[in-house]
């Protein structure tokens, strides 16, 4: 459906995107998830054609690009500030593109109607936007963007302004959403946990290139550097040392897979790998603090601070068995649950 084939765009001397090289497949939702001016907004930008690149190309459906302008595109657009019209009620924000299309009224009334029961607005065509929620307006622009049933739809931060709850609600509603009506979908967003949620495949970037993409779970499980692991918010990412079967941490020996190269290498530690135990077992910590996470799997995250010095460890483990801070506590290492980060 989508393919951007060696795309670069600079702003003056500033590379916002680099030989960028992705291909989106018809029906697939793709994240791409990045820091604040790694390029993802951009590269929205270059495929809606609101940007030309400096060189590449971007094909939909095998066609190219460069001269098709903005509306004949056939993309849709939605953006975290939702831009409805505020004279407009809900029928007419949802049937805007419709009228553009010349699309008659009654053709136009029947895929408004439709379209609000999709997304969960039955009966609301008549409702000013002012006395919506943010949330239901959220769920209009989304409306709107469908309605002229794009080939690929492009979403910009659309859940950004929302608060936590609603934004995780609404994540889980687009997936059903775009699964349930075939839509090939294209967002950014800098949260993690709502790229996972919605995604069939992530896309991380850094500094205008792509870092690593896979589904939600390969990314998770396999970080592909030390920018995606901290990125993703993994902070026990050490120097250690393999030799034969085993690798030195800073917090201890662990057995490392007879794949693993001799030598220096940057290593990560998940959390969840880090097994608690009496104090006069393993490495000898101080829990410094711990955070609670909320959810039907309520977890605690612990910072624990190792007796003999050495960087801090962060720790995971079920809110039952968390122990205090001040606790003494005894830490070792599940290999299971080592990465090596390229990149080394």
């Amino acid at each position: 459906m989508l393919e951007l084939d060696g795309v670069t765009v600079r702003f003056g001397t500033r590379t916002a995107l680099e030989e960028v090289q992705l291909a989106v497949a018809e029906r697939e939702i793709v994240c791409v998830l990045g820091p604040s001016g790694s390029g993802k907004s951009t590269l929205l930008r270059v495929v809606a054609g609101l940007q030309d690149p400096e060189s590449g190309a971007v094909r939909l459906a095998g066609q190219d690009q460069a001269r098709v302008p903005v509306h004949r595109r056939g993309v849709g657009l939605m953006f975290q500030d939702q831009q409805l019209f505020p004279q407009r009620d809900v029928g007419g924000n949802v049937a805007f593109g419709l009228r553009m299309h010349g699309v008659p009224a009654e053709r136009r009334a029947r895929r408004v109607a439709e379209l609000l029961g999709v997304v969960g607005l039955p009966g609301a065509e008549h409702r000013a936007v002012a006395s919506l929620s943010g949330g239901e307006q959220q769920r209009v622009a989304l409306a709107r963007a469908l309605a002229p049933q794009p080939r690929l739809l492009m979403l910009d931060e659309p859940l950004g302004q929302l608060d936590r709850g609603l934004r995780e609600r609404l994540t889980r509603e687009l997936r059903r959403i775009f699964t349930e009506l075939g839509t090939t979908a294209l967002a950014v967003t800098h949260d993690q946990s709502e790229a996972f949620a919605l995604a069939d495949r992530v896309v991380v970037m850094e500094e205008g290139r792509i870092a690593q993409q896979g589904t939600p779970l390969e990314v998770w499980r396999q970080p592909a550097s030390e920018f995606v692991a901290r990125f993703l918010g993994f902070e026990n990412v050490v120097t250690a040392t393999v030799h034969g079967d085993g690798v030195a941490t800073p917090w201890g020996k662990a057995p490392a897979p007879a794949d693993w190269p001799d030598g220096e290498v940057r290593l990560l530690v998940r959390p969840t790998g880090v097994r608690l135990g009496p104090a006069g077992t393993g490495l000898r910590c101080t829990v410094e603090a711990r955070t609670f996470r909320g959810g039907s799997g309520s977890t605690v995250t612990l910072l624990l601070r190792p007796a003999g010095g050495g960087p801090p460890l962060e720790a995971s483990c079920p809110l039952g068995e968390a122990p205090e801070e001040g606790d003494v506590v005894g830490a070792t290492l599940d290999p299971d649950e080592l990465v090596l980060l390229g990149g080394a």
